[in-house]
């Protein structure tokens, strides 16, 4: 019987799933899989990370760019928990990743052996498939499991092998589950697509929101839109699958968001939900509208609003299969009043496009990543207020693809994430967007980002503070407290690493450095030094006559400089 390795036949069924590189760092435990990576190097490349962190995260970001599975490892003990907050940003926005952890020899387990971890309980929370291999001759088996239950439910299947295992020869005979995997379109039944029929063409003031699971579907929710006189909003996720000039397109909900989308669905009476979770659908969604909700999965009917009609299938089809059958809607008021309100709102964010004071608005910085990104560029946006200004600012064209961390919301997600998107596709342009808070968090992968030649384009905001969470403060705490940062020159520090740095006080210096950025063949680090205002609130805006006086108005509209553009309720009344 023919013998191969167990670590080199356990990589074999990780190439057989089209995994072709995996990110960690050696540690004692996982030398035997080291050993095999070796032997495999032509097929699986690996790469070396500065923080296992870095990696996982980098993981989640391959499989959210791609919609393959991610693949990490992480060294018994300290090495593996260094995974876990890339692995619960996986977890959290239901993608496949497929996580390896070291382990001491299997005669050593259990007796209090030098970073010996009970991995197993630590990692149930954040997996979907969760396994100690007892035997070098299932390690590939229960890999390929591993990686189908992954793939299967959307989610983080973690492996641990002991290192003795990983060494020694097995038979030969193992073969993958991977060319017999197969997923199947959920198709809509046909008496919830007409019971939701009355439903729209009673509406006088619908809107349409989408989420991640019309990725791919631009055409089918434009026709929508258009057939039935509807606005769509979107979950921030979702950004990026509509062209941003869209006429009919809104922008985000909640607190990362824009004002057309949070007036529209707050005056909506009816809302059709397709393909997303929202978290914060019950705060900003309409208490009393109407709800026809589409999505794949039963378990999220209900969760974020009253549901009159639930639809279970895919959203495209369902979206099709509705213009099919819906009578048409005529355009009116609702409808061309939501148009004039993006488009004012488009027209006041520009309005600061030029704008050269001194510490800058962050709108010129935009307009610059917006003036060199290429068509089908990728953005990989950390968590804070950079979300807020990216989620408003990138004017996407629906080729280009949008990244952060969602629902966990992790600081320091977009150098490692970068890593994985550029590695994932080596030929598309790749942009970080980062606050100064979550950059310095991994900014120590810039390293890797320069190891393996990847030309990321690395945008800071740097304003000394939490900037979010200062907001938050400003609401509910008695005082600033532990939210201001110190200030780095982040370019020199760059530079240090082996990246093109440049730090950015002037208006008139943020051309040059772009213009250098794109024609660069290496990393590129932009600081750009920014005032520490705070974004637009549109999650509680001050604009309603009703409810606030007119010098509470008049002092909001003042500080946060609004102009020209009237309330979604002034423009159905004119």
């Amino acid at each position: 019987m023919t013998k191969i390795n167990a670590g080199v036949a356990m990589l074999k069924v990780m190439e057989d799933w089209g995994i072709d590189h995996l990110y960690g760092l050696p540690g004692g435990s996982f030398n035997s899989t080291m050993d095999a990576l070796f032997d495999e190097q032509d097929h699986i490349k690996y790469i070396q990370v500065r923080h296992e962190e870095t990696g996982s995260l980098a993981a989640a970001a391959d499989a959210k760019v791609t919609g393959k599975i991610g693949a990490v490892f992480g060294s018994a003990g300290p090495g593996a928990t260094h995974l876990i907050n890339g692995l619960y940003d996986a977890q959290m926005d239901n993608v496949p990743v497929l996580a390896l952890l070291g382990q001491v020899a299997s005669s050593a387990m259990n007796t209090n052996a030098f970073q010996e971890l009970n991995e197993n309980p630590l990692f149930a929370d954040v997996s979907v498939y969760n396994r100690t291999v007892m035997n070098a001759q299932s390690l590939p088996f229960v890999v390929d499991e591993a990686i189908k239950a992954a793939y299967r439910h959307s989610g983080v299947a973690v492996v641990t092998i002991p290192v003795d295992y990983g060494y020694e020869e097995i038979e030969d005979t193992f073969v993958s589950t991977a060319a017999t995997y197969q997923t199947t379109t959920i198709q809509p039944n046909e008496a919830q697509l007409k019971a939701a029929l009355p439903l729209i063409q009673a509406a006088k003031q619908p809107v349409l929101y989408i989420g991640q699971g019309i990725r791919g579907g631009a055409d089918a929710v434009k026709a929508f839109a258009e057939h039935f006189s509807m606005p769509v909003a979107a979950a921030v996720l979702a950004k990026g699958i509509i062209n941003d000039d869209y006429e009919n397109y809104l922008g985000s909900a909640a607190r990362v968001a824009t004002k057309p989308a949070n007036e529209a669905l707050a005056n909506a009476d009816l809302i059709i939900s397709v393909g997303s979770n929202f978290p914060f659908g019950g705060a900003f969604f309409n208490k009393d509208a109407k709800f026809i909700q589409v999505d794949i999965d039963g378990s999220k009917f209900g969760r974020r609003h009253d549901v009159d009609v639930a639809i279970l299938g895919d959203g495209i089809l369902t979206l099709q299969r509705l213009t099919e059958l819906g009578e048409a809607r005529t355009a009116d008021k609702w409808y061309e009043a939501n148009q004039t309100n993006i488009k004012n709102w488009h027209n006041w964010r520009h309005s600061f496009y030029d704008d050269k004071r001194k510490p800058m608005r962050p709108e010129p910085v935009y307009k610059e990543i917006n003036r060199i990104a290429e068509d089908d560029a990728i953005f990989v946006v950390d968590v804070g207020n950079v979300t807020t200004h990216s989620v408003r600012h990138l004017e996407m064209n629906g080729k280009q693809q949008f990244t952060t961390s969602g629902w966990f919301a992790t600081m320091g997600y977009a150098v490692p994430g970068a890593i994985g998107a550029q590695l994932s596709y080596p030929n598309r342009q790749v942009f970080t967007i980062n606050g100064d808070g979550g950059f310095a968090m991994n900014m120590q992968d810039i390293i890797t980002q320069v190891k393996y030649k990847l030309p990321i384009i690395n945008v800071i905001l740097t304003n000394d503070s939490l900037g979010f969470i200062e907001a938050e403060q400003e609401e509910t705490n008695k005082a600033l407290f532990g939210v201001d940062l110190y200030d780095v020159d982040f370019g020199k520090a760059a530079e240090a690493m082996g990246a093109k740095g440049f730090t950015i006080t002037d208006y008139d210096q943020l051309a040059p450095a772009f213009d250098a950025a794109k024609d660069s063949d290496r990393p590129v680090v932009i600081e750009v030094k920014i005032a520490n205002d705070r974004p637009l609130p549109v999650e509680s805006m001050v604009l309603d006559p009703n409810t606030f006086s007119a010098d509470q108005i008049s002092a909001y509209k003042e500080r946060y400089e609004i102009h020209d553009m009237p309330t979604l309720v002034d423009l159905l009344a004119q």
